[in-house]
């Protein structure tokens, strides 16, 4: 019998999901990971990068980095993927051939659902994904399951040869609690083994395997029947009983610490036998779920009478001011105090003064929509990314944003699909270099090659600036800041099929020149490439400059700095008055935020009376407090 290897003693750290679930990958012994950035996933990856002894990889897209983890998880390496609810819509075409290949190494794919629309274009169930590829789903409800639910994951995966979905959800991915961790346990790869009839997917490869997959559903819904993670806890009033998992399972013990509770973890295939019997012990059964009924679904078709989402909202988070009114309205006791059910709420008053979502001070960003919104007779189709932003106050110069890529594509359909009496309407695609790289260069050479005449603006701030400013393959920098090679855009574009006299490349702080070549390019009947080539204020490439300051005596109050949208620029009074004409007009006289300034200039090139000059750094730098 082998001698036991003494474990060394375990530690409590205080960990959000995010990085408990990295701890896990590295403990499991997983060799490579990769993904794309998107909150609230982003996280895994970043902490994953510090650990040695792994491989860790900024993929161009989610599919990419799905490919990648396959890869390794076919030459017998344990791997790990990540990504948002959206990045699966985009890595699924893998995910459902994967479903019948299976793998070696344990493979264990993080999708992270946003709850209630903290910063995403949709709110979307990822628990289908289960459904849909026959795989098997664990879901944490905090940091410590994060973390044990990813190493048990690995171990499923391997037994069963089949990846693992571990579904995160946005308050799970950022909220903190102590986990109690151990080490790194190696696992060796066993090298790739050719077997063609597994690994090639032709349509006889495929059809052989699907009978395969049937049979691993059945031992999968065996496994989910006795597994640990599937726990039922007792409870002394027994009126109604629930069927929970993740978050949501908090928020049921937090509001009905004494009613019976059935957790499930092990949550996909749906443990029908654990959970009749459960039903049998209660008055009612009722199934709190986010955000899709799927389990209610799947219980109520299996004869299993139940609750769910007849009482219950489909968006959203099911926290206590939710859950408690509607089972006091089943039970038919009064509202309990203190509470709001859901859609009845009285909006309180904003205590601060607020701020809705903009760029940053001094964002490239800021000169391409003040010039988009003087822009007249043009239609813009936006895309996903800190750039849409442009859609809102004061620009308001985004005209759609649909998902990441689709810029291109939209705006090739506005173009070919255009109303008679927009004939002689401008359509403009704006476009940032990571979400080009990510799915937007499809979409150009689908404009190219069927003729759109479309101008397309490619915002280059060298970074992923919505989710952090993490690298790509347009910022010359990798994962861990070494040197790469950076693409050249004007080549690449060019390569597309664009021509290379209609490719410009401009700097955004300069506004005539930017707002010369927009409207010249949107004139010519082709296909147009402008990129803006300064880098994002957070990253290490942009460098400060001296900052400005508002000469009070000289500002009329045009307000044309304010158009700008530079959260450094503060209206200071407001004044109404009388033109010549009759018309009457808002005076706004500002103020700039000297500390916060760092002399891109935009503001200073449309003020008209020459108020915003260098400030005096030999004087302490002001503050402007409201």
């Amino acid at each position: 019998m082998a001698a036991v290897m003494p474990q060394p003693a375990a530690s409590r750290l205080l960990l959000s999901g995010n990085e408990a679930v990295a701890r896990a990958v590295w403990e499991s012994g997983c060799r490579v990971a990769a993904a794309y950035p998107g909150t609230p996933s982003t996280e895994m990856l970043e902490v994953i990068s510090t650990y040695p002894d792994i491989y860790a990889e900024w993929s161009v897209n989610e599919k990419v980095s799905l490919e990648v983890a396959i890869g390794a998880a076919f030459a017998g390496s344990r791997s790990f993927c990540a990504m948002k609810h959206v990045g699966m819509n985009v890595a699924s075409d893998a995910l459902m051939t994967l479903t019948l290949t299976g793998v070696v190494g344990g493979l264990v794919i993080a999708i992270a659902d946003d709850v209630g629309l903290s910063s995403s274009q949709n709110e979307q169930d990822s628990r289908y994904w289960g459904r849909f590829a026959h795989l098997p789903m664990f879901e944490p409800a905090d940091s410590q399951e994060a973390y044990e639910m990813t190493k048990a994951a690995f171990d499923l995966s391997e037994g069963f040869q089949c990846p693992v979905i571990l579904r995160m959800t946005t308050r799970i991915n950022h909220v903190k609690a102590l986990v109690t961790v151990g080490e790194r346990v190696a696992h060796a790869a066993t090298g790739f083994k050719k077997e063609p009839a597994r690994w090639v997917m032709t349509p006889a490869g495929a059809g052989k395997r699907i009978p395969l997959m049937f049979e691993r559903d059945k031992a999968l819904r065996a496994e989910a029947e006795i597994s640990p993670l599937n726990i039922v806890e007792t409870g002394k009033d027994r009126r109604v009983g629930f069927v929970s998992s993740g978050p949501a399972w908090m928020h049921v013990r937090e509001s009905f610490p004494d009613a019976p509770a059935l957790k499930l973890g092990f949550s996909c295939p749906v443990p029908i036998e654990k959970i009749r019997a459960f039903a049998a012990t209660v008055d009612q059964l009722v199934v709190v779920e986010e955000v899709e009924p799927l389990v209610e679904m799947e219980l109520k078709a299996a004869g299993i009478a139940c609750l769910g989402k007849d009482i219950l909202p489909r968006q959203g988070e099911l926290a206590p001011n939710v859950l408690k009114p509607a089972i006091a309205k089943l039970l038919g006791e009064p509202e309990p105090v203190g509470l709001k059910p859901l859609g009845r709420a009285t909006p309180v008053p904003a205590s601060v003064f607020p701020r809705p979502p903009t760029m940053c001070v001094a964002c490239p960003h800021l000169g391409v929509y003040y010039t988009l919104s003087q822009l007249k007779n043009i239609t813009i189709a936006g895309d996903i990314g800190c750039y849409t932003l442009g859609a809102g106050h004061p620009w308001n110069a985004l005209d759609t944003t649909i998902s990441m890529g689709a810029s291109m594509g939209i705006a090739m359909g506005l173009d070919k699909g255009r109303a008679e009496a927009d004939k002689d309407k401008r359509i403009l695609a704006v476009i940032g270099d990571s979400t080009f790289l990510h799915m937007g260069m499809q979409g150009l050479l689908d404009i190219v090659y069927n003729g759109g005449n479309v101008t397309v603006l490619l915002l280059d701030n060298r970074a992923v600036g919505m989710t952090g400013g993490q690298a790509n393959p347009g910022s010359g920098k990798g994962i861990h800041g070494q040197e790469t090679p950076r693409v050249d855009f004007a080549k690449l574009v060019e390569s597309l099929g664009v021509k290379k006299e209609r490719i410009h490349v401009v700097d955004p702080y300069q506004l005539p020149v930017l707002f010369k070549t927009i409207r010249e390019e949107v004139k010519v009947p082709e296909v147009s490439v402008i990129i803006t080539n300064q880098p994002c204020v957070l990253i290490d490439d942009y460098k400060k400059q001296q900052p400005y300051e508002v000469i009070a005596y000289k500002c009329t109050g045009c307000g044309n700095c304010v158009d700008v949208g530079c959260p450094a620029i503060h209206v200071t009074r407001r004044e109404k008055v009388i033109k010549p004409s009759g018309k009457e007009v808002e005076l706004q006289f500002v103020n700039i935020e000297t500390a916060a300034c760092t002399g891109c200039g935009l503001c200073v090139q449309p003020c008209a009376p020459e108020a915003i000059v260098h400030a005096d750094l030999t004087k302490p730098m002001r503050l402007v407090r409201h």
